[in-house]
């Protein structure tokens, strides 16, 4: 009797694992039964996603607002006030960050904040002014177990000062000599992103020796040195601008190999265009390095720029194109959205990939992930929900009331 039981029961556990292999390989059955820990390979673009975007695989739901979050946390703490002498730096320490935006089940420590130059407009003089634009984290030992690797993170925000305004439309093509050595291939870039990334401003002590390259790779070694006895990754995100910039730096770690035979992946959120047709055929030769960027359907920023002149050049335009693999989502369809917004915005992006479920398919909240955070730096969420617009603020604005009445502006976290 106790034979034929244990028959029937291993028979039972076959079909049963035959049953899960199929659903697993089915379309529109999301993995829901592996942590991300098991599968960052595969979330990390091993096999190119193939099989996740269509539907949205639920673990790089989670995957993807994770390092979307990180890019926020960048804004959420980006010191704007035009009369703080601590203008253009973050309000918070590395240490409190996190805990400061509200990560504070974050699984990173932050280990380096890094300081880009860009070009004041001016008509009479060349000016350039340095401003805090991201910062490189590593995974903590709790990080490690839940990420599955000891992963090395690099988040760039997007555009925030007239500055890089400036520079965003600077669509000249140049050389990228500092990535590629003086013989490019005739790889053309941004020209604008590039200067921000590259460049140094003399009249600034975050730039005046290092630009945001210098510091972003130095960190990086520094890194790798430190836990080259273990499994490491590299991931680097960025929205808008930032995403330009993760692109560049992202090409930079693998062309110089600065990852050795770590792998490294670029979570892109409404992504520029970045360089042409050249640009494009040495990014798919490098090997180790992927590239996911993700488009809103009605964000006219991932379709820019069109073309622009070769810098020295006044009749040699070039075409811009995209690299690497597109998630498209579309925000349009979600109920809790308004009409005609602008859907450039990092939290809307974030709420769209927690809802989208493919070009044909309708929204439906996947993800829970609170709605209000949507309405952060706009007026985006229908009103019905009793959200704030624009309610991300400082306290007082930095303002703190000193035991004798008065208030001065406090505003910066050593």
């Amino acid at each position: 009797m106790r034979r034929k039981m244990g028959c029937v029961i291993k028979v039972w556990e076959f079909v049963n694992r035959k049953i899960r292999s199929c659903l697993k390989r089915k379309k529109g059955i999301e993995n829901r039964d592996n942590s991300i820990a098991e599968r960052w390979e595969v979330l990390s673009g091993k096999n190119n996603w193939e099989g996740l975007l269509d539907p949205l695989d639920y673990d790089l739901r989670q995957y993807l607002i994770h390092y979307g979050q990180m890019c926020q946390a960048i804004y959420d703490s980006f010191n704007n006030e035009k009369v703080s002498k601590y203008r253009g730096t973050s309000r918070y320490s590395k240490k409190n960050l996190f805990t400061r935006v509200g990560l504070d089940k974050n699984k990173y420590e932050i280990t380096k904040y890094f300081y880009a130059a860009s070009n004041v407009p001016s008509k009479t003089e060349k000016m350039k002014e340095s401003n805090w634009i991201g910062f490189v984290a590593v995974a903590t030992d709790e990080g490690k177990v839940a990420l599955g690797r000891r992963d090395i993170l690099i988040a760039w925000r997007g555009t925030k000062t007239v500055s890089e305004r400036n520079d965003d439309d600077n669509w000249s093509l140049v050389q990228p000599t500092k990535i590629f050595g003086e013989n490019t291939d005739n790889i053309l870039v941004h020209g604008g992103f590039y200067s921000i990334y590259t460049c140094l401003n003399d009249a600034s002590d975050f730039n005046r020796i290092t630009s945001a390259r210098d510091q972003v790779l130095e960190e990086v070694k520094r890194l790798l040195k430190q836990y080259s006895k273990e499994e490491v990754s590299i991931s680097v995100t960025g929205h808008s601008l930032g995403s330009s910039l993760a692109t560049l730096c992202s090409v930079d770690i693998v062309v110089n190999q600065i990852n050795k035979e770590f792998p490294v992946t670029a979570f892109l959120f409404a992504s520029p265009r970045v360089g042409e047709a050249n640009f494009k055929k040495a990014y798919q030769k490098l090997k180790n390095l992927q590239i996911l960027r993700i488009t809103n359907a009605l964000d006219d920023i991932p379709k820019k720029p069109d073309r622009g002149l070769v810098e020295g050049s006044a009749t040699d335009w070039r075409v811009y194109e995209d690299v690497g693999i597109e998630l498209p989502i579309d925000t349009t369809k979600s109920d809790y959205l308004k009409k005609d917004i602008f859907c450039h915005i990092l939290e809307v992006y974030l709420h769209g990939i927690a809802g989208t479920h493919g070009p044909e398919g309708e929204f439906k909240l996947e993800i829970n992930r609170d709605i209000a955070l949507v309405n952060k730096q706009g007026d985006f969420l229908k009103d019905e929900y009793g959200v704030p617009a624009t309610w991300w603020i400082e306290k007082n604005k930095g303002m703190v009331q000193q035991e004798d009445g008065s208030w001065i502006l406090m505003d910066y976290e050593i």
